[in-house]
């Protein structure tokens, strides 16, 4: 990296995504997943990698999200995991 201050805005803008897409979403969507919370994580994350792969693969310009929302979207995939598995996720008591 070439600033380590440059970190913080990301984790500020993480931040900000997490609480407005939880405000939306709620904490069902991955606490009340099929097959559990961590399986529903492991299947939005395999969907974002996809899409990643496949936009990167072909050079193809995305028509909606950008790259960078779904590298957003994964970090805060990977958060969600570890709330989760933490037991911090709500209604998620103990983690999975």
């Amino acid at each position: 990296m070439k600033n380590p201050d440059d970190l913080q805005g990301i984790f500020l803008h993480l931040h900000t995504i997490m609480l407005k897409k939880h405000a939306d979403y709620g904490p069902m969507n991955i606490s009340g997943a099929p097959g559990g919370p961590m399986n529903g994580l492991r299947v939005r994350m395999y969907d974002k990698l996809a899409r990643l792969n496949n936009l990167i693969d072909t050079g193809d310009t995305p028509n909606y999200e950008s790259i960078e929302d779904t590298l957003l979207d994964l970090a805060n995939y990977a958060i969600i995991g570890l709330l989760v598995q933490r037991g911090q996720w709500e209604g998620i008591p103990n983690g999975e």
